[in-house]
């Protein structure tokens, strides 16, 4: 592979462009965070416009036509160009403005491929659109595959509002379940460097509720992970997601996530998808 970003292929250069907003992540942990609000309780921090800012700088290095949206900075570069690319600098903001290193840098092209940094792990997780592997710093044996697994029992749950889907579907209602409690431990990350963990096998499940997510700089990246590596992944209501997607569930495998809808549909019994 070239050092040249103009020549990096699509996959490489999501690589790159997570790993600059990693660094810009990572260099200002633990300082004095200027805070910008965003209105109903949510902000930003210089730190995510200084990983925006870095991601930007090395998808225009490399291809200068393209689209970008960007969580910070909004769209920029015109609405047909060949490829778009969704932005997320910091997904954790409010993890990681209190000292909590459980956040992650998203970068997805429309249509093709992503990558989720965890700028603490220096682990990659990426998908050039059909396999998905990881790729972590330092180490010399090459990429690895992602394999999804169920092993931990172990499922994320977003409790983040707004619930759109309620009272048809409520997140607290899940993880009160009987069947969730025998067969399931809950986890809260409030980061969707969750869902890079479905991918990697590291969690069995990750659950939300929302709109359609495809599109959303939060979950596109995290979302052609974890179908490249083969996850299950469906509207909370078990359509298929797009544009008239419900939220999530995104599961290892069909068992869990036919048990995981069971759930919120209010039945005992598993159905599979």
């Amino acid at each position: 592979m070239t050092n040249s970003k103009a020549s990096l292929d699509d996959a490489e250069l999501a690589i790159a462009a997570v790993r600059a907003g990693a660094e810009a992540v990572r260099t200002r942990y633990g300082r004095r965070l200027t805070r910008i609000d965003k209105g109903a309780g949510d902000f930003a921090t210089d730190a995510d416009v200084a990983a925006e800012e870095a991601i930007l700088d090395v998808i225009r290095a490399a291809r200068p036509e393209d689209a970008v949206h960007g969580e910070e900075g909004g769209q920029q570069g015109t609405a047909d160009a060949v490829r778009q690319w969704l932005v997320d600098p910091l997904c954790g903001t409010l993890n990681y403005a209190v000292g909590n290193m459980l956040v992650a840098v998203n970068v997805a092209q429309r249509n093709g491929p992503a990558a989720v940094a965890d700028p603490f792990s220096g682990e990659v997780f990426f998908t050039d659109g059909e396999r998905a592997w990881v790729r972590r710093d330092g180490d010399d044996g090459g990429d690895t595959r992602l394999v999804p697994t169920a092993a931990t029992r172990l499922v994320d749950v977003n409790l983040d509002p707004p619930f759109p889907s309620a009272p048809g579907f409520r997140a607290v209602d899940l993880l009160a379940h009987p069947g969730f409690v025998e067969r399931f431990r809950p986890r809260v990350v409030s980061t969707t460097l969750a869902l890079a963990w479905v991918a990697a096998g590291k969690r069995a499940a990750y659950v939300t509720d929302g709109g359609d997510l495809t599109e959303s700089v939060h979950f596109a990246a995290g979302i052609a992970l974890c179908q490249a590596a083969g996850c299950v992944v469906t509207g909370v209501d078990g359509a298929p997601i797009g544009q008239a997607g419900r939220g999530l569930v995104v599961a290892s495998d069909l068992e869990t996530h036919g048990l995981l809808l069971s759930m919120i549909r209010g039945r005992d019994s598993a159905v599979t998808c």
